[in-house]
């Protein structure tokens, strides 16, 4: 039975490496694999970015309120190759919707597909983005990628930077940019930059 696979990790954790990894271990033994990520993510335009510079064009940009499932088979139809479609890998799956993370576990289930899904799970507010959330309910495997903090401690929050400094409000999605960067903090490093805030909430 196919199955719908998370793995997330804080920012920098090299879920995008690992991606373009898998799709090559698939297309090293001949199989052939579909590329995607939500168009929410504008960074790299129509391509997956990884840090460590390798850099793939994704098959198709999954758009908000877009079915997940009848894009994914109106690629695959659309140029067929010699080989059926062995697995859907997705990118910055965070950004999916509920429903399309209900389509990727079809697409597993009802297609006989594998998906291999790869996001974070909280915001820079320490809140669950709404894919992420759905496929941690719904995931048939759950792996999380590690990646440290300043201090070396196991990084899982993603703090937010305007212009060097850190920033604790604004809206859920901000692509990282010029302006706007993310850092990998531990728990203890993150309360220690926000004075102790953890979402709209504050320690006592």
């Amino acid at each position: 039975m196919a199955k719908l696979y998370f793995r997330y990790g804080a920012m920098n954790s090299g879920k995008s490496t690992a991606l373009l990894q898998a799709a090559y271990n698939y297309e090293e033994r001949g199989h052939r694999v579909l590329i995607a990520k939500p168009a929410t993510d504008t960074k790299g335009d129509h391509g997956i970015v990884s840090r460590l510079g390798v850099n793939r064009a994704v098959d198709f940009l999954i758009e908000p309120g877009q079915s997940l499932r009848e894009a994914f088979w109106s690629r695959a139809e659309a140029a067929p190759g010699p080989e059926p479609v062995s697995c859907l890998l997705i990118d910055e799956a965070q950004f999916l919707s509920r429903s399309q993370v209900d389509d990727a576990l079809r697409i597993a289930l009802v297609d006989g597909i594998p998906v291999l899904a790869y996001g974070i799970r909280t915001d820079f507010l320490t809140a669950a983005f709404p894919g992420s959330r759905r496929l941690l309910e719904v995931a048939h495997s759950l792996e999380e990628l590690k990646t440290i903090c300043r201090c070396g401690r196991k990084a899982i929050f993603n703090a937010r930077l305007v212009n060097g400094f850190f920033v604790f409000d604004g809206d859920q999605v901000a692509i990282d940019g010029d302006h706007v960067t993310y850092e990998s903090l531990c728990g203890a490093c993150y309360l220690e930059e926000s004075d102790g805030r953890l979402g709209d909430h504050v320690s006592v």
